[in-house]
């Protein structure tokens, strides 16, 4: 059959979805998760961005987070903007996991999310086979092409950007979203406190990678009713999931329950 270019509008949502083939591990440790940030960040440029700079920009968010080369950090903790990047998109919200990667992004340029998945895919790719002696590797480093999802109307980018937020639970509790949390109070804390890579944090004031999303931060906070809102939004998503846990382990016993366990 005939390869079908997707066609994707300008000014319009996309969940974005990428994984690893094989479900082999698409970061292996600190540095491969800090240059998937990276990544995000460096690769949204119509632009060819010089070696120079590309060492200049991972350098600086090696620094925990810190902002690339062009930004600063005023005395308010807010960014100070000075990018000179062209984008291709706008990244709305963002998780990467050991296998795969979430993005919810909107398209500002024609084949812009085409343009840069392809961009941050081959540019991660030859990072990782590098990194870890596979320059040899022949065939796909990823799954297929990338999933694309539009987001149609209001409720849905909530649902959306919720999922984005906690799918990282998945880490700590297999299978999650069928079986329920067994704890919701270390699901909350992890997504809180332990697990920075996403732009959950950022949307709760604790700034994280503030130069990928802190101009399109307002956007998702306005969509989930600010910082308070987007907790709760996720608290009461975890919530839910640990009644159904309860209400699963009434109609299973333990043993049942393990068998619906899988990672994510």
């Amino acid at each position: 059959m005939p390869y079908k270019k997707r066609q994707l509008g300008n000014g319009e949502i996309y969940h974005i979805t990428a994984r690893r083939i094989g479900n082999e591990l698409l970061f292996g440790d600190e540095h491969d998760y800090y240059r998937g940030i990276f990544s995000i960040y460096e690769f949204n440029n119509r632009k060819h961005v010089s070696i120079r700079d590309r060492r200049e920009q991972r350098a600086a968010f090696k620094k925990q987070g810190a902002p690339p080369r062009g930004q600063t950090s005023g005395t308010s903790g807010k960014v100070v903007e000075d990018d000179k990047r062209e984008k291709l998109v706008e990244v709305l919200a963002f998780a990467l996991m050991p296998n795969h990667i979430h993005l919810l992004v909107r398209q500002l340029v024609d084949n812009g999310v085409s343009r840069f998945m392809q961009k941050m895919g081959s540019g991660y790719a030859a990072y990782f086979k590098e990194k870890y002696n596979q320059k040899g590797l022949k065939g796909h480093f990823f799954q297929g092409r990338f999933n694309a999802v539009h987001i149609e109307d209001d409720g849905q980018l909530k649902t959306v950007l919720v999922y984005i937020f906690t799918n990282p639970v998945a880490l700590i509790e297999p299978g999650w979203k069928e079986r329920g949390v067994a704890s919701i109070e270390k699901s909350i804390v992890f997504l809180e406190q332990k697990y920075r890579w996403s732009s959950y944090w950022d949307c709760l004031g604790k700034k994280n990678f503030p130069s990928i999303i802190e101009k399109e931060k307002d956007f998702v906070l306005e969509a989930l009713g600010g910082q308070e809102g987007c907790k709760k939004a996720v608290d009461q998503w975890i919530k839910y999931k640990g009644e159904l846990r309860k209400l699963l382990a009434k109609v299973f016993d333990i043993k049942e329950m393990r068998q619906l366990e899988y990672l994510d």
